[in-house]
């Protein structure tokens, strides 16, 4: 059976993934968002909140997972971090295996995976295109969301492979520390060398 290109997205936080996703989008690439799933998965009536609610009560409620509660429990507890990711990954993992069917026709896919590297996804897709931009500029959009502290901002970068070893390891690297317009050109020629070499 052919199947597409699968082209995993990532990059650390602030560095404009989401941005990047959608211009795949606009030119006509399916985008799989793991993210997007997991709250799919968390919201309302979603599929997940009895397992969650059953290994950390008083976390769900009628609007579903309440982020707030469930991140005190889990936010610093390695442990508990592990049994969320042990419900919420194969959930994922499936929905994911579903969206590559649907679209099995299509020359390419992105999966937008935020921790491709951390997770040790970076085997299952065909390219890695990671998405950077200068520290300060990743800093600055980081800071300037709301809740968030530049403590928790250092717990979070802890977390995650180092940008400068996440460059090295991609096939492509897209740089957002640019205008819009240069980084959605950056896509546009990214998509056309793939369908081009014929994936």
């Amino acid at each position: 059976m052919t199947r597409p290109l699968i082209i995993g997205l990532t990059g650390s936080i602030g560095m404009g993934k989401s941005t990047v996703a959608a211009m795949f989008e606009e030119l006509g690439v399916p985008v799989f968002d793991a993210d997007a799933e997991v709250h799919r998965l968390q919201g309302p009536g979603g599929r997940l909140l009895p397992a969650i609610e059953a290994a950390f009560p008083g976390t769900t409620g009628p609007g579903g997972v309440d982020r707030a509660q469930l991140g005190a429990q889990v936010f610093g507890n390695n442990e508990a971090l592990a049994r969320l990711e042990q419900i919420v990954h194969p959930a994922v993992a499936a929905a994911r295996q579903t969206f590559l069917i649907e679209h099995a026709a299509q020359p390419m896919v992105v999966f937008d995976i935020p921790l491709l590297f951390e997770k040790g996804g970076a085997a299952q897709v065909d390219r890695v295109v990671v998405v950077s931009a200068p520290a300060e500029v990743q800093r600055a959009r980081v800071l300037a969301r709301q809740g968030m502290t530049p403590e928790k901002f250092a717990q979070i970068l802890a977390r995650q492979v180092p940008d400068a070893e996440k460059r090295a390891s991609a096939h492509h690297v897209i740089d957002t520390g640019t205008s819009l317009a240069e980084t959605r050109a950056t896509v546009r020629a990214l998509v056309n060398e793939l369908q081009q070499s014929g994936c």
